[in-house]
């Protein structure tokens, strides 16, 4: 093996091992497979560089496998460049002693998908937005009853902002900042959150566009600001974190949300997690949209009648095909209108309604891949047999985790399925694709969306349906691995009671080994468990020797 010399372990963020302290000896196994997780572009030598140093460590401190999150759902859109490192990367991991596990198939950050075809992702319906036709052209016009009161915030009572409520912090009607007019709301960030709220009536199964700018002062890493909409039963139909540091002067956030169901919502602006600085918010503005981030895909058609007479037009014969050329998944554009075509049967003057599917952000860069798209799988296939053709690999890692939209396209609804079977046939159909290839293959799988105690849940996020009791549809030849350290004690024996074999993924973007000793006292009371892996989001690695240490025995005194 290669020494990793002092530069290399600075590079990484890698110290010396800290003191371990003791397992009881029926908590301490050694178990088979011993992981680290790594994310990589590959996009530059010095990435590869990186990333070869990564191997090294976990091989010298008794690592056995890389999980390497690579876009491989984009294999066969990477550059000659990004094949030439991956093969010398694996040639550095097999001089490593160090196996090499491809993550892919993701369904819930479906960026590798949507890079083929952006109008794969989940959909959300909007049904009879109004548009009204003139000569050449139908634009949108909102009918809906959705009004926000003083968002300019220039109303007050009682030194506060008149028309909204005051949540959870101290919150103050700023008259000496302001975007535009001569006050805004000021967040103090002394406090952990603090939001404005005001209830907002809506149309179900519209969309509506949020706007806002904000201003920041001295603010704390780890502030997220919020825009939610939040429906009568708890569920937000928004999901935005946008996160905060630092000082900036002010920034339009643009966003927007489905109102599904819900005829009224609590319109909430605030921030949660802050611990100092200041934010102000100003000219907030909500309002209904039309046709932005429209999906044209045959799971989400588009459906243009007439309001009055019912008569439904056709694409090609009386208005041009529909489709939005900034499909992005953002809101900071308008949705195009609908051009009519000449000799077609609109007319000037004429109501129209429309019903279509928009795609959705979750959480500012979260893309949901739909499940029930055949084109998705011919996708997921070809990159399987790229994988295969140029690693080899015995072991694949199916990256179906977080699943946050989805149940609504027609593709969906056809099928006459409960989510739980979609997500579960996603499963199976990813997994024989890979046995297709190597019916020897082991395959595992993130655990949260197929167990109880984390989000196989009856009401999860944006999904039209449940996805309780997923684990019923999952093909049996599979490591579960899971990664909610809070219900590990319960997730794990769940699993193995079903005849699984599972493994850990310990979250190591943290400053000790609390969470590995944990989860080895969890592993070693559960028949059936495999493995623990050093998982990082955000490249720390600076625990990695000494957690290789711990679970391969050499931190053991």
């Amino acid at each position: 093996m290669n020494p990793v010399t002092r530069r290399q372990f600075l590079q990484l963020g890698l110290v010396a091992p800290a003191p371990l302290g003791l397992l009881p000896a029926d908590d301490f196994k050694v178990y088979p497979n011993r992981w680290v997780y790594v994310a990589t572009h590959l996009d530059s030598d010095g990435e590869l560089e990186r990333v070869e140093n990564v191997v090294r460590t976990a091989s010298q401190h008794g690592l056995n496998g890389m999980v390497i999150d690579g876009g491989f759902d984009a294999f066969d859109l990477k550059p000659r460049d990004y094949v030439r490192r991956l093969l010398h990367l694996k040639k550095v991991c097999d001089n490593e002693s160090v196996e090499l596990i491809p993550l892919g198939f993701n369904a819930s950050r479906a960026n590798g998908v949507l890079a083929h075809n952006k109008n794969l992702a989940a959909g959300l319906p909007v049904h009879d937005a109004l548009y009204v036709a003139g000569d050449r052209e139908a634009h949108f016009v909102s009918d809906s009853p959705a009004r926000l009161l003083n968002g300019s915030f220039e109303d007050q009572m009682a030194n506060l902002p008149a028309n909204f409520s005051v949540h959870d912090g101290r919150v103050v009607l700023d008259t000496t900042v302001a975007h535009s007019g001569s006050a805004s709301v000021r967040f103090d960030g002394a406090s952990r959150s603090a939001f404005v709220s005001q209830e907002v009536r809506a149309t179900p199964y519209r969309c509506y566009g949020l706007h806002c700018w904000i201003k920041t002062a001295e603010v704390s890493s780890g502030t997220d600001f919020h825009l939610s909409a939040i429906a009568p039963d708890g569920r937000d139909m928004a999901y935005l974190e946008y996160p905060l540091a630092g000082t900036s002067d002010w920034t339009r956030i643009d966003w927007a949300f489905n109102s599904w169901y819900a005829d009224r919502v609590d319109f909430q602006v605030g921030f949660y997690g802050g611990s100092s600085g200041t934010i102000w918010v100003d000219d907030v503005r909500l309002g209904e949209i039309g046709l932005t981030n429209v999906l044209r895909r045959p799971g989400t058609p588009v459906l243009v009648r007439n309001e009055k007479t019912g008569q439904i037009y056709d694409e090609n014969r009386d208005y041009a095909p529909i489709t939005d050329p900034n499909l992005d998944f953002l809101w900071d554009h308008e949705g195009p209108p609908i051009y009519l075509l000449p000799g077609g049967r609109i007319r000037s003057g004429e109501r129209l309604r429309v019903n279509y599917f928009h795609g959705v952000r979750i959480y500012r860069k979260q893309v949901v891949a739909d499940m029930s798209e055949p084109e998705v799988y011919e996708i997921w296939r070809k990159q399987v047999q790229l994988i295969a053709k140029y690693l080899s690999p015995r072991k694949y890692f199916l990256s179906m985790d977080e699943i946050r939209v989805g149940g609504f396209c027609k593709a969906c609804q056809d099928r006459r399925l409960p989510m739980a079977e979609i997500l579960g046939d996603c499963v199976r159909r990813q997994a024989a694709m890979i046995h297709d290839v190597n019916p020897r293959a082991e395959i595992l799988i993130w655990s949260d969306m197929f167990d109880p105690n984390h989000n196989a849940k009856k009401e999860y996020y944006l999904i039209d349906g449940s996805f309780d009791g997923t684990w019923k549809y999952l093909p049996k030849r599979l490591v579960i691995v899971c990664w909610y350290y809070d219900e590990r004690s319960r997730s794990l024996p769940f699993f193995s009671k079903l005849g699984y074999q599972t493994l850990a993924g310990a979250y190591y973007d943290a400053t000790n080994l609390q969470n590995t000793r944990g989860w080895l006292r969890s592993l070693a009371h559960t028949p059936g468990a495999v493995g623990i892996m050093y998982t990082t989001w955000q490249k720390k690695y600076r625990l990695l020797p000494a957690f290789g240490d711990l679970v391969s025995g050499n931190g053991k005194r």
